[in-house]
């Protein structure tokens, strides 16, 4: 799932010079090799109870992070990342709107957004999208 959620939004076009998942993101001690970039994680499951007797099928709600670093110091007080910041999350929206990634059962929905961090010229924002994904027990 994570990874066609990736390959989305590093089409033809994209703005972000890196995309990665959660192990990339836990790897940037500062900030990012290069930016803009964009990181995408599992952040969330919640599964609902299964209504079957001999075996388990169960929907699993699922929140997904995309965190988005981008830097400008072309202005002051950050006013030039903030712009950029905008401009990005306006292309993962457009990107992950009624999106269905691999392995999904719903196409993807923009649940929340907010800022991480904003420090010297570098903003740091995550927004979070939901889909949903079934499981079934193998007996």
């Amino acid at each position: 799932m994570i990874s066609s959620i990736i390959a989305r939004l590093l089409e033809t076009g994209t703005p972000f010079r890196i995309c990665g998942g959660a192990g990339d993101l836990a790897d940037v001690k500062d900030q990012p090799p290069a930016l803009p970039a964009a990181y995408v994680y599992l952040a969330r499951e919640r599964s609902e109870p299964s209504d079957r007797i001999e075996s388990v099928f169960q929907r699993t709600a699922c929140d997904i992070g995309v965190v988005i670093v981008t830097s400008n110091l072309s202005k002051a007080n950050n006013a030039a990342a903030a712009g950029d910041v905008e401009a990005l999350k306006t292309y993962v929206r457009r990107q992950l709107l009624g999106f269905l990634p691999d392995g999904a059962a719903d196409p993807l929905e923009h649940i929340e957004g907010e800022l991480q961090q904003a420090l010297a010229g570098t903003v740091w924002f995550e927004d979070v999208f939901s889909t949903a994904h079934y499981q079934e027990s193998e007996t």
